[in-house]
């Protein structure tokens, strides 16, 4: 996937943009400095984060998401924090950070989709459920 961020580019236009290719993870983006201030997705990219520069990033199924997340901050400068998908749910994917985009995907499809055989009061994260 080949995304171009640029000042006029709503949000959630890359949130849609993300979600297309990784339907079972979501992307969120916050101000300089704080996890805890969220860009509203109806605004331009710009008109949310002032030190916001223009350009594009490949993102790869194969690509980690704290990879990913440090790519976005060093390029643009957008803090940025990858979701994903339990259930009814999002859970964010920090201590799966070393984990692939195409594996947290993955993992998301497993334990969301409807008759999963997974235990939904089990830990979503499971660093060891691929030694079943």
């Amino acid at each position: 996937m080949h995304l171009r961020i640029s000042s006029k580019l709503p949000i959630s236009d890359v949130q849609n943009m993300f979600s297309s290719t990784f339907p079972f993870l979501k992307i969120e983006f916050f101000r300089s400095g704080s996890l805890h201030q969220l860009l509203p997705g109806d605004q331009d990219i710009r008109e949310a984060e002032k030190k916001i520069t223009e350009g594009s990033i490949e993102i790869t199924g194969e690509m980690k998401v704290s990879e990913l997340e440090r790519a976005l901050n060093r390029l643009f400068p957008l803090h940025a924090q990858v979701f994903r998908r339990s259930g009814n749910i999002w859970l964010e994917t920090t201590m799966t950070d070393n984990w692939t985009l195409a594996r947290q995907n993955e993992h998301g499809r497993e334990i969301s989709a409807p008759g999963s055989k997974k235990d939904p009061a089990r830990n979503d994260y499971d660093p060891d459920r691929n030694n079943d």
